[in-house]
């Protein structure tokens, strides 16, 4: 039986400043396949009740984000500035879960963004807000071992993982079979304002 953590590796910077953040543009972007995750953990930036978040989910973002709230038990709200991908996909689903139990809100800032592993770490938040000119890119998952989603019976355990973490963060499943459709894992493509909210990505 396959395993989550066969596909780790699947998230891919998001290179440059570029015109992504065109308000209300969907579009794709392709990533080099030479560039290398240089910072495999998150770094944060307190500003009152608010942490400022950026750079790669990696296996420990788990342990990292429980150690940084103890010693901030004030932080409130995580505002996300770039959040690159994620090298560990099940490590990311369980950050996500420990910011919905310590009851945080996620903000992705103004011409901040999230990249794939990067928006599940969002849909943690309890609320969920994202400022004007902010990105959320998603992709297809690919596997260390070149495992295609695409090919896999829709009924395998693999997809069950993704499906039931979605529901679980209050997202339709349709929006794990978007993203699946919606760009190859060596590009990303780029929700427009209608499909966040379509796929309930913020909250009121």
């Amino acid at each position: 039986m396959k395993q989550l953590n066969v596909h780790s590796v699947m998230a891919f910077i998001l290179w440059g400043g570029c015109a992504l953040f065109l308000a209300g543009c969907s579009h794709q972007i392709t990533s080099p396949s030479h560039i290398k995750f240089v910072n495999e953990q998150l770094s944060f930036v307190v500003e009152g009740n608010t942490a400022y978040v950026s750079g790669v989910l990696g296996h420990e973002s788990k342990q990292e984000l429980s150690r940084f709230i103890q010693k901030n038990p004030n932080i409130s709200t995580l505002a996300l500035v770039d959040i690159q991908g994620s090298l560990d996909q099940q490590a990311t689903m369980e950050t996500a879960r420990l910011i919905r139990r310590l009851k945080l809100d996620t903000v992705i800032v103004r011409t901040g963004y999230v990249v794939s592993g990067g928006v599940d770490l969002f849909l943690g938040g309890v609320n969920r807000t994202i400022e004007s000119g902010a990105g959320v890119g998603v992709h297809s998952w690919l596997d260390m071992y070149g495992v295609d989603p695409q090919e896999l019976n829709m009924a395998d355990p693999i997809h069950a993982t993704y499906v039931n973490f979605y529901l679980e963060m209050g997202i339709p499943e349709r929006f794990y079979w978007f993203s699946l459709d919606a760009s190859p894992p060596e590009r990303v493509y780029f929700l427009s304002p209608e499909e966040i909210y379509d796929f309930n990505l913020v909250t009121f």
